[in-house]
Order: structure tokens, then sequence, then C-alpha cells
């Protein structure tokens, strides 16, 4: 899996030391992750390793053990079941040290934290708070589910009984505008149904319709779909440069500057352009081009 992970076509891997690893084998992954880290050679831009969370045995030696075999080809670290700020604040002091230690750039390393919990989402504005290095805040559905005892095993759909709307909305929205109020990105949690295509594609148009940024993946053939869902369409993108290109007219000398004009049956103003923005930084971000037609 390691090697099949440096060629795919995501925005970033990381290499698991939590629960995709029993604790009998945890020694033995830390020795791999770090050994695979230091050799490098992966596709995606972003490269980090999930470690253990602050609760068990294993979180110190593996953020010492991989830092110091391979701190130089890592970019992030992500830190599973954070529920108060001090768990994030625990992780950068330990990251600092080991930076110091080992002659990298200070505050290199990056956070993600995941939010799995009813305590984590309470507390999720101050979590989002507590470092400079934090970089992202991730949903993490399977414990969450468990944590507030909803009735549900398929990890992400909504539980037998709610037949109506999105049993994780408020998680979502919660975790959404915290990650907003503090400059982070905001990402959504896996579809443990690796073979259900479209179950996926349909859970993560919900939180990218939201402003979710992206969501994990666990299979390969889930990271097409994902980068189809988060990006704009190109409907959607050519329309957001319309209103660009409108609203710079109308405010302009030359365009009698007004702050609000129509375009089409549309008024657009100052909000409109703002809306535009966003849209139009995602498309570039996915490598989209405006169409040479309308």
């Amino acid at each position: 899996m390691v090697e099949k992970s440096r060629g795919l076509d995501a925005d970033e891997v990381f290499l698991d030391l939590e629960d995709a690893v029993a604790p009998a084998a945890k020694d033995d992954a830390r020795t791999a992750v770090a050994a695979a880290l230091r050799e490098g050679g992966w596709h995606a831009p972003t490269v980090g390793v999930r470690v253990n969370d602050w609760s068990t045995e294993w979180t110190y030696r593996d953020v010492v053990d991989v830092v110091t075999s391979a701190g130089a080809n890592l970019d992030c670290v992500v830190l599973p079941k954070v529920e108060t700020p001090h768990h994030v604040a625990a992780l950068d002091l330990l990251l600092s040290q080991l930076e110091r230690a080992h002659g990298l750039d200070k505050g290199r390393i990056g956070i993600e934290a995941q939010i799995e919990s009813a305590r984590g989402l309470v507390q999720v504005d101050a979590i989002a708070d507590a470092s400079k290095r934090l970089q992202t805040l991730v949903f993490g559905p399977a414990d969450f589910m468990a944590s507030v005892n909803m009735r549900g095993l398929t990890v992400g759909e909504r539980p037998p009984g709610y037949d109506d709307g999105d049993a994780f909305h408020h998680a979502h929205m919660t975790i959404l505008v915290a990650a907003r109020a503090h400059d982070l990105q905001a990402i959504d949690g896996p579809y443990l149904q690796v073979r259900d295509v479209d179950g996926f594609r349909r859970q993560a148009r919900r939180t990218a319709a939201l402003g979710y940024d992206g969501k994990w993946v666990l299979h390969p053939d889930q990271i097409a779909v994902g980068n189809e869902v988060f990006a704009p369409s190109q409907h959607d993108f050519d329309h957001a440069t319309d209103i660009l290109a409108a609203y710079d007219a109308s405010t302009s000398e030359a365009g009698g500057r007004r702050g609000a004009v129509m375009l089409g049956d549309e008024m657009i103003d100052e909000a409109s352009r703002k809306m535009a923005l966003v849209v139009v930084a995602k498309a570039r971000a996915a490598g989209m081009v405006r169409s040479s037609t309308q």
C-alpha cells in the first residue's frame, strides 16, 4: 500500500500509525513508516503521518521516531481524537523541540486536527486557535458516531430511522465555521464503503456544497471522484469569471463607478464578487481554465 500510494493523484497522502495498525504491530509499523518517509518519492504535494492520540502510550514515540528519522520529508502530522486545545499545544511543543534538535526550520511541520467526539466538537473553536502550526480541521465520522451513540453502523451514512435531512449537518457546519474563522482548511472524513463509488460521491457532494476543501479517501477508486466533486463545475467557473469582469467594469470610472449592476437577469454587487472569488480560486487550484465558448 505504501508503494502504491507514491504514485496516486491525491493532494495529500498520509501514512497511518493509528486505527489502521493493530496494537501489537505499532512498533514495527512506526519503523516502516519512518523508513518510507525517509525514502520519499510521492507524487502528492503533501505527505504526512497520522500518529496515535494522546490517550495512548504510543503518541510520543510516534512523533519522536518519525521526525527524528524523516522530519525533512514530513509536511504534517495528523493528530486524531483531538478534544481540547491542549492536545494541539502539546504536539506543537514536541515538534518545536524536535525541529530544533534536528536542524529543521522552525514551524515547518504542520498539524491537522481530527474532530471525532462530542467533546472535541464543543471545543472546536478553541482547538482551531491552539497553534500557528494548525493547518486543517478534519471531521472523523466513525468515532463521532460512537461518541454521540448514533444508531448506525455504516460510517458517514445517516442512521436507520433518520429518514430526512443530514444527520451530520451540525457537526460539519460547526467544524467548517471554526475552520474559516481561523483561516484553516476544512476536510471531511472518509467513506468506508470503498467499493460504493456512488455513495462516496453522494456524501462528498454534501460537504463540497457547504464549502469543505476536500474529503479523505481510503481507496484509489475514490480519488478521481473526490477531485471531480470538490472542483467547481465548468459552468460555475465561467460564470464566476463573468461576474468578476462585470463587477470590475461597473465599479470603474469608465463604468460609472456603480456598486451594483445587472449581469443578464442577475444583480451583482460586492458580495457577488466575494462569492465569485471563492469559485475562481478553487477552480484554479484544480487546474481549470475558462471555456473558449459560452
